[in-house]
């Protein structure tokens, strides 16, 4: 379907664009910091912290099959948007699109960005205007990239998704073949004796941490955004998820690994409790020196800022959706001559540059993850909705296992979610008020659409 100008999206992604896409989104900064984060949550435990990295994969391996159900079924630009209002109600959708706009989308463009500067901080004594304005920079730089097209915004995202892998390959291969620190993967060491081993315990642990490394998977719902711009996606898009998540799962639990091999249970402890949570940068120049601290260092930035160029790719596509259904700034709902929805990129960069300018890494990958774990819950349970509501749709792929695993997976999430509640009520109540702030927006859009429901029908195919 043609939008308003007569113009529409052009479908030039393919599977190995798909995997990319996923990766690239997917492998940014997440994986260097978030692994002091786990091990925090786990009482510095090396080998709890790898349980909950694995946990934490198959978490998102199962969510991305769901997720690949709903994008064969329905390959439409918008992914969840459309998803959740076709499913429970055209406000979730606007919720999921505006709630993106406000923190989740431009929140993450916002903190991938800062973390690609972050670590250079210590070397070069950056102050935190210089972090922000070169953050902004880089923000500005994959926004005129992508006004130029998807295909090369795509082509960037498949060389920066190789390059990404070589800091995380390098740190994997000098863990495993020249690590010289044993560590005591002993699941005991996570308890005390205020916390024994219980089955509530455990599972309060492992819930608690896994949901701190989930952050790092976040990517996997992304590929759907674009389904529309694929040239095969019944074919391509479940593939393309499947095989991106499964090899992020390995990647992760190696590097970390592989980070426990060269670097002491001590020095990791004194680490971590001193700031410093890049420990991948520290086990490069333990083992190389320099040479492998700058190699590790160029990488990451590498990686972290392919992962700003998918997002800047991937965000737009929603709030052109939302637009092209009559509940976003109507001008986003257009495409230029090279078949992309510029204004949406632009609103999105720009709501991004905001979000650097008014807050801290830390405290944007706090909101986020809430905010986006909830979402993806009722994303996962719309497979069942659908498969109700419109039993006769076409399915070219449904979830391995059938319902059991949509359930398994629905309940998973949702233990992670009220576990986390448990144990850090301000952040999520945070990102509960975020999702709140998002409802009269929705009721102020549909009185300028002169009283119309979100449409969905008109977007993009």
């Amino acid at each position: 379907m043609e939008n308003n100008s007569g113009k529409h999206l052009k479908k030039e992604l393919g599977v190995f664009s798909g995997i990319s896409l996923v990766a690239g989104m997917t492998i940014g900064s997440g994986i260097y910091y978030l692994g002091s984060y786990v091990l925090e949550r786990v009482n510095m435990s090396m080998g709890m912290a790898l349980v909950c990295w694995i946990v934490g994969g198959i978490v998102s391996i199962l969510g991305g099959l769901c997720f690949a159900e709903l994008g064969a079924e329905m390959p439409v630009t918008g992914g969840m948007t459309t998803y959740l209002a076709k499913a429970y109600h055209p406000l979730a959708g606007f919720v999921n699109g505006f709630s993106g706009f406000l923190l989740t989308a431009s929140g993450s463009i916002a903190s991938l960005a800062l973390a690609a500067v972050t670590p250079f901080q210590e070397e070069f004594a950056f102050s935190e205007p210089v972090t922000k304005a070169i953050a902004i920079g880089l923000i500005v730089l994959f926004t005129i990239i992508n006004l130029r097209g998807i295909k090369t915004a795509a082509a960037i995202q498949n060389i920066s998704m190789v390059l990404r892998l070589v800091p995380l390959v390098l740190v994997i291969v000098l863990g495993v073949f020249a690590g010289k620190s044993q560590p005591d993967l002993s699941l005991a060491t996570a308890f005390t004796t205020d916390t024994p081993p219980t089955f509530f315990n455990i599972v309060k642990v492992i819930g608690y941490a896994t949901f701190a490394s989930l952050w790092a998977y976040e990517g996997w719902t992304n590929l759907n955004t674009v389904a529309g711009e694929m040239k095969r996606p019944k074919r391509d898009l479940p593939l393309a998820i499947i095989i991106s998540m499964g090899g992020i799962m390995l990647i992760y639990t190696l590097f970390n690994f592989a980070v426990y091999r060269i670097i002491p249970q001590a020095e990791v402890n004194s680490m971590i409790a001193d700031g410093n949570i890049y420990l991948g940068k520290t086990a490069a120049f333990n083992v190389m020196g320099s040479f492998g601290k700058w190699i590790v260092l160029i990488g990451m930035a590498v990686g972290i800022v392919g992962t700003v160029n998918g997002d800047c790719l991937v965000f737009p596509r929603t709030y052109y959706a939302m637009a092209r259904g009559g509940f976003f700034f109507k001008k986003c709902g257009e495409v230029n001559d090279k078949g992309v929805p510029a204004f949406a990129i632009i609103a999105s960069s720009a709501m991004s540059i905001i979000l650097v300018l008014f807050n801290s890494l830390q405290q944007l990958t706090d909101w986020l993850v809430t905010v986006s774990a909830l979402l993806n819950l009722m994303a996962i349970f719309a497979v069942l909705i659908f498969r109700k509501k419109y039993p006769d749709m076409e399915r070219p792929y449904k979830v391995w296992g059938g319902v059991p695993v949509i359930i398994l997976t629905c309940l998973l999430f949702v233990v992670l979610l009220v576990n986390n509640f448990v144990e850090d009520p301000l952040t999520s109540a945070k990102g509960l008020i975020i999702i709140a702030l998002c409802i009269p927006f929705y009721y102020i859009f549909r009185k300028l659409n002169g009283g119309m429901e979100y449409d969905t029908d008109k977007i993009d195919n």
